[in-house]
Parts: C-alpha cells; sequence; structure tokens
C-alpha cells in the first residue's frame, strides 16, 4: 500500500513540478492542480469560536489543517483529500466492480470518485436535492447488503440517535465491504460530550463547534461506536501514509483516516 500511495506522485514527477513550478509546492489529490498554497480554514469559524467562547483547544482538533484547509482550485477540504488518496490507493489493488454510496456528496470528491474504473457510484443526502436520492441516515431505503463502499463524512455529528445511523450503515453494506467513516473528534476529551440542555446556536458553538452539531466526539467513544455496530475499525495516519505524501498533500500530522470493514461471515 505505501508504495502505491507513493506512486500516485513519485519523487521524480515532484522533482519535475519544483522544476517547471518552483512556486507549486503542494499538490491536490482531488483535481489533480500543483499549488503554492491551500487555503486557510475561513474567518467566519474562527469568529464564531471566539465569539461563543469555544470550550475546547482548536489544537487538539484530529484531522483539520486550520492553515492549508482548502484547495483553491476545486474547494476539496483536507479531508476530501485524504480520502482520495486511499481510495485512489485501494482502487489500485482492486480488479472488481464495485458499488460505492457518497453520503452528502461534495461535488470535486464526487466527480473524483464516479472517474475511478469499476466503480458503480450512488450519492444520497437528507437535503441536497442533486444528490440522486434523498434519504434519513437513520432509515436507509436500501436493501440488506446493497453496497460495497460507502462514505460518510461528518455527518454522525449531526444525527441525534448516531447508533441508529451506524447500524444502518453496517445493515447495507456487504460482508466483506468497506467504508470511510469520519467525524471531529477532540482529542483532549475522554468521553464523548452530548445531551447538553442546549437551547441557542450560540451554545452549540461553544460545546459541539458548530451551530447544527449535537454533540462533539472523544476519539476512543466514536471506535467503540462503530465496534458496538459491528464494523472492524482500522486507523491509517502519518505512519501509514508516509511524512511527505502528508507533506504535499497539505494533511495535518493529527490527521487519521477511519476506515471500517464488515467482517466476511457476519456472526
Amino acid at each position: 500500500m505505501k508504495r502505491l500511495l507513493k506512486a500516485i506522485t513519485p519523487p521524480p514527477v515532484r522533482r519535475l513540478a519544483r522544476i517547471l513550478f518552483p512556486l507549486k509546492r503542494f499538490h491536490c489529490p482531488v483535481c489533480q492542480k500543483w499549488l503554492p498554497h491551500f487555503e486557510r480554514l475561513p474567518d467566519y469559524w474562527f469568529q464564531n469560536l471566539d465569539k461563543y467562547q469555544y470550550v475546547h483547544s482548536i489544537f487538539a482538533s484530529e484531522t483539520a489543517n486550520l492553515l492549508q484547509y482548502s484547495c483553491g482550485s476545486c474547494g476539496a477540504s483536507d479531508r476530501d483529500r485524504l480520502y482520495a488518496i486511499y481510495i485512489k490507493a485501494r482502487r489500485a489493488t482492486e480488479a472488481d466492480k464495485i458499488t460505492f454510496i457518497e453520503f452528502a456528496p461534495t461535488p470535486a470528491l464526487s466527480g473524483l470518485i464516479k472517474s475511478l474504473p469499476g466503480i458503480e457510484y450512488r450519492s444520497a443526502d437528507l437535503y441536497d436535492e442533486a444528490a440522486d436520492e434523498q434519504v434519513d441516515l437513520t432509515h436507509l431505503p436500501y436493501a440488506d447488503c446493497s453496497f460495497d463502499v460507502f462514505l460518510t463524512s461528518h455527518m454522525l455529528e449531526h444525527i441525534e440517535d448516531d447508533r441508529q445511523a451506524m447500524r444502518e450503515l453496517y445493515r447495507i453494506l456487504k460482508p466483506g465491504g468497506w467504508g470511510i467513516a469520519m467525524v471531529p473528534i477532540q482529542l483532549d476529551l475522554e468521553k464523548t460530550l452530548e445531551g447538553l440542555p442546549i437551547s441557542s446556536e450560540g451554545e452549540r458553538w461553544k460545546y459541539y463547534g458548530q451551530n447544527d452539531h449535537v454533540r462533539m466526539y472523544a476519539k476512543q467513544d466514536f471506535i467503540s461506536r462503530l465496534q458496538d455496530a459491528g464494523f472492524e475499525v482500522k486507523q491509517f495516519g502519518e505512519d501509514h501514509f508516509g511524512k511527505d505524501v502528508f507533506l504535499l498533500h497539505g494533511l495535518h500530522p493529527r490527521s487519521v483516516l477511519y476506515v471500517v470493514e464488515k467482517p466476511s461471515v457476519s456472526s
């Protein structure tokens, strides 16, 4: 896998890029553009955290590069770039055709996924009419074992019954299938923060980091909830991908990709 990751942007290509584009030091694996920098997280986010006195440290957020957040060309976030690296590398090792569903799709990443060979792609979202289906993640309208792969990114923190949503994701995944499940994680929390008597959007900003979030996840608790739903959980960070890959694509060293798998034989 590491050899495949490095092959995505091999050293000769990086050296040639530095010669031809000396000011473009970064690469977006979603749109394939070389860039002088990635864009920082929008100011409104910092302004709201300050306005509502966010109670957590922004320097203990997992998978959040505040200063190299988005691609100025396609808009892909740092987590989108992490997904793209993994999905492309994994597809390079797989010959079989797969059914792939992305929940809450983002245009740049969904375009990349659809362009990869052997993928039968669907998109789903509760509100987005551009998605193929409008669905509630806690009551999915798909038969058991419908998909080989799913991607759900920063959705579960919006859902009151996240455990039910995880069970639904497990149900629709084929045995032997895999998925990417990502949420905001606060590394200085020992227990997920949720169920507070919150009565305003400002209080959600203060405790959960956004006006429409209903919790802030602790790392181990997030993993345990996925395992309780039946998933095997794997974590891939800088040690797996390589420091040079993280630097090139504007990923923070605290970034971790959560890949879940459904056992081939259900227990």
